[in-house]
C-alpha cells in the first residue's frame, strides 16, 4: 500500500522556526561572507600599518573606516549572492537560448543594450562619478567639467564604449577573428589619440581619467553577464563547425578598451565646442548649478600653502618661566634665527646681531587612533538613501531588460522565477549597501593614506592635522622610493587576494593543457599589477606626462602581442580585467587621487588604474612567450634524444 501525505502534512514537514532557520543558514551566511573578507583584508590591512608604522601617523575617523569595511563585505556578500541567484540565471538563459532562435543582428543589439546596460549597474561606477569633488576647476577645467557637469555623459558614453566592445565581441565569436587583429588597431588608435591630447594643456588632464574609464568597466556585473552570452555564442558556432578560439576569452580585453575611446571622444567634442568650464560657449548645466555655485574643496597642498608660515604654536607662561629658571631649551623647541650678518670665521657660521626667536615646534606623539573617530559631515541615513537609488537605477533597468527580451523576444519561460527574484533583492540591497560602505569605509581610507603618502618625500599638511609635517626622508629621492615600493606591494598582494585570479589561473592551466601553471599566471599577474601601481606612483611623485609612461609599456605589448600564439593572446589581455576588482577599484583610485592632490604641480591623480592595467598583459605575454621558448627547446631535445636512440639500436642489434 503506496502512502501518501496530504497538503496540510507536507506544509507542516517543511515549516521551520526562526531558531532552525538561523542553524541552517549561519553556517552558509558566514562562509559567503568570510569569502568576501579575504578579498577584501589584505589591502585593508597594509594600509593601515604602513600609515601606522611606516609613516608614523594615526588614522583618522578609525570608527567609520572600520563600520564601512564591515558594511562593504556584507553588501558584497549579498551583491554577489543576488548576481548568482538573479541577473546570472538570466542572463545565462538568454545567451543559451537567444543565438540558436534569433538572427545576428538581434544579437549584436541586444549584445549592445546588455553592454549599456551592465555598465550603469557597475559599482565602481559611482566611485567614478564622485571622484570630481576634488579636481580644481582652475588647474584643469575640462576634466573638472567632465566629472562634475558631464557626469551623465560621462558615464553613458563609458556605457556605450562597452556596449560596442560586446557587439565586436560577439561578432568575432561568429567569425573566429582573432583577438590581436582587433586589440592591436584599437591601442594604436588610442595612443595616437593620447599624443595628440597630450600635446593640447585642455585635454591633457583628460587622459588619466579616459584611461581608468577602461579599468572601471571590467567588474563583477559586467564581467560575468558579457562572458554568459559569449559562451552561448560559442556553442552555436561551434556547433556548426566553426572555431572560436578559447571561448569567452577576449571580450573582457575589448570592453576595457572601448570606453576609453569613447571618452576622448567625449572630450574632444566638448573641447571642440568650446563648452567646459572657462571656455566661450561654457553653460552650467541645471543639475550642476549647486555644486558650481558652491566653492571648491580646496587640495590638501593650497591648504599646507595657506598656513606654512604657522608651523608654530605659542608659548605658554609656564614654560617661559621653565625657561628662565634652567636656561635649556625643553625638547620641542627650537631656535629661529632672522637678520644679522652671517660669516665664516675658522670652520664656524658666526652671526652678529641677529634676531633670536624661540618657538616650539610640534610633537607627533605616536598613537594608533586620532581623537576624530568619525567623520560629523557624513550622515548614515542620507548615504544609505543615495546609495539605495543609485542601486536602483542601475539594477531594476538591467534585470526588467534581461527578462523582457527572455519572456517577450525569446518566449522563454522563466525558471526559478523565486529564486531570481529573491536574487534581484539581494543585488539590490548588495548594492546599496556596498555604496554606503564605500563611501564611509575604503573612500576615506584610500584618500587618507593618498594624501598622507606624499609624506614621505615631501613637506604636507597630513590628513587630519592642521599643520605642516615631514619629509620623512631628508634625500627625496628615498622618499619616492619609499612610496614607490608601498604601491607595488600594494598591488602585488591585493591581486593575489583577488577571487577571480584564483578561478583565472585554473581555466588558464586547463585550456593551455599545462603548459601555462595556475601559480606561474598568478605570479605573473601579481608582478605586473604592482609594477604598473608603483609606475603610477612614479608619475606623480616626478610629476611625469602619463603619455609617456603609457606609450612603452603599450608598445612593447603589441610588439609580444603580434609574436605570441593566439591563446596567449586571448587570456593575456583579458588577466588585466581581475585586477579591477570592487575593492581595489575604489581605494587604488581614491589612493591617486590622494596623492595627485598633495605631490605639486599635479592637477589630479588619475591613470594609476591605466598604469596597473597595462602591467599585467606585459608580464602575461613576456612569460608566455618564455614559456614557450622553453617548451620548444625541450621538444628539440627530446627529439634529437629520440633521433640519437634511432641511429644507435641497429648497431647495438648487430
Amino acid at each position: 500500500m503506496q502512502w501518501t501525505m496530504t497538503p496540510a502534512q507536507t506544509k507542516q514537514r517543511y515549516q521551520l522556526g526562526w531558531r532552525d532557520t538561523l542553524r541552517v543558514l549561519t553556517p552558509y551566511v558566514k562562509r559567503n561572507f568570510m569569502n568576501q573578507l579575504e578579498g577584501i583584508w589584505f589591502i585593508v590591512a597594509y594600509l593601515v600599518l604602513f600609515q601606522l608604522f611606516v609613516l608614523q601617523l594615526p588614522i583618522v575617523y578609525a570608527a567609520m573606516i572600520g563600520m564601512g569595511i564591515f558594511v562593504v563585505a556584507v553588501g558584497l556578500m549579498f551583491f554577489m549572492e543576488g548576481l548568482r541567484l538573479g541577473l546570472m540565471p538570466l542572463g545565462e538563459e538568454i545567451g543559451s537560448v537567444l543565438p540558436r532562435s534569433s538572427r545576428l543582428p538581434t544579437i549584436l543589439l541586444f549584445a549592445f543594450l546588455l553592454g549599456v546596460g551592465a555598465t550603469f549597474a557597475e559599482p565602481a561606477i559611482a566611485v567614478l562619478k564622485a571622484a570630481g569633488a576634488g579636481v580644481l576647476p582652475a588647474e584643469a577645467p575640462l576634466l573638472y567639467s567632465l566629472l562634475n557637469d558631464f557626469s551623465g555623459q560621462l558615464v553613458g558614453s563609458v556605457g556605450v564604449g562597452v556596449g560596442v566592445a560586446v557587439t565586436l565581441g560577439v561578432l568575432r565569436f561568429f567569425y573566429a577573428w582573432p583577438l590581436k587583429y582587433l586589440a592591436m588597431p584599437s591601442v594604436a588608435v588610442l595612443l595616437a589619440l593620447s599624443f595628440y591630447f597630450s600635446q593640447v594643456p585642455e585635454l591633457k588632464d583628460v587622459l588619466g581619467l579616459a584611461w581608468d574609464c577602461g579599468a572601471v568597466t571590467t567588474g563583477p556585473v559586467t564581467v560575468p553577464l558579457v562572458l554568459a552570452l559569449g559562451i552561448g555564442v560559442c556553442r552555436v558556432v561551434s556547433t556548426g563547425g566553426g572555431s572560436s578560439g578559447h571561448s569567452g576569452f577576449g571580450i573582457v580585453t575589448l570592453a576595457s578598451l572601448f570606453p576609453i575611446l569613447a571618452v576622448l571622444l567625449l572630450a574632444l567634442v566638448h573641447y571642440a565646442q568650446d563648452d567646459y568650464y572657462g571656455a566661450a560657449n561654457y553653460q552650467t548645466p541645471p543639475a550642476a548649478e549647486t555644486t558650481e555655485s558652491a566653492t571648491p574643496t580646496p587640495s590638501r597642498t593650497s591648504q599646507a600653502a595657506a598656513i606654512s608660515d604657522q608651523t608654530s604654536i605659542p608659548i605658554t607662561e609656564q614654560e617661559f618661566v621653565d625657561y628662565q629658571r634652567t636656561g635649556q631649551l625643553p625638547e620641542g623647541y627650537r631656535l629661529q634665527f632672522k637678520g644679522g650678518d652671517a660669516q665664516l670665521v675658522d670652520g664656524e657660521i658666526q652671526i652678529t646681531d641677529p634676531q633670536i626667536t624661540v618657538v616650539k615646534t610640534y610633537l607627533r606623539e605616536f598613537e594608533f587612533f586620532a581623537a576624530k573617530t568619525w567623520d560629523t559631515t557624513k550622515s548614515i541615513s542620507q548615504q544609505l538613501a543615495s546609495a539605495g537609488l543609485d542601486a536602483l537605477r542601475a539594477i531594476i533597468p538591467l534585470c526588467l531588460f534581461l527578462y523582457i527580451v527572455l519572456r517577450i523576444l525569446l518566449r522563454q519561460r522563466l525558471h526559478r522565477g523565486t529564486d531570481v527574484s529573491i536574487g534581484v533583492s539581494f543585488a539590490l540591497l548588495g548594492m546599496a549597501l556596498f555604496g554606503l560602505g564605500i563611501a564611509l569605509g575604503l573612500t576615506p581610507l584610500g584618500e587618507q593614506l593618498g594624501s598622507n603618502v606624499p609624506l614621505a618625500f615631501a613637506e604636507i599638511v597630513p590628513w587630519g592635522y592642521s599643520h605642516m609635517e615631514g619629509p620623512l626622508l631628508e634625500e627625496a629621492h628615498f622618499g619616492k622610493m619609499l612610496a614607490i615600493g608601498f604601491a607595488f606591494f600594494l598591488g602585488y598582494g591585493a591581486t593575489l587576494a583577488e577571487p577571480a585570479l584564483n578561478a583565472l589561473g585554473e581555466t588558464v592551466e586547463r585550456t593551455t593543457a599545462g603548459a601555462f601553471r595556475k601559480k606561474l599566471l598568478m605570479q605573473s599577474v601579481a608582478i605586473g599589477v604592482g609594477l604598473g601601481i608603483g609606475a603610477g606612483i612614479v608619475k606623480m611623485a616626478y610629476n611625469l606626462p602619463l603619455f609617456w609612461m603609457l606609450m612603452p609599456p603599450y608598445a612593447l605589448v603589441l610588439i609580444l602581442t603580434w609574436r605570441s600564439p593566439h591563446s596567449f593572446v586571448n587570456f593575456s589581455w583579458d588577466s588585466a580585467g581581475v585586477t579591477t576588482g570592487p575593492i581595489t577599484v575604489p581605494l587604488v583610485l581614491a589612493m591617486g587621487l590622494g596623492i595627485g592632490a598633495n605631490v605639486p604641480g599635479v592637477s589630479n591623480g588619475f591613470g594609476v588604474l591605466a598604469l596597473a592595467s597595462v602591467g599585467p598583459i606585459l608580464t602575461v605575454l613576456t612569460v608566455g612567450l618564455y614559456t614557450q621558448r622553453q617548451e620548444r627547446a625541450q621538444q628539440l631535445t627530446e627529439n634529437g634524444d629520440a633521433e640519437v636512440q634511432g641511429i644507435a639500436a641497429p648497431s647495438t642489434g648487430a
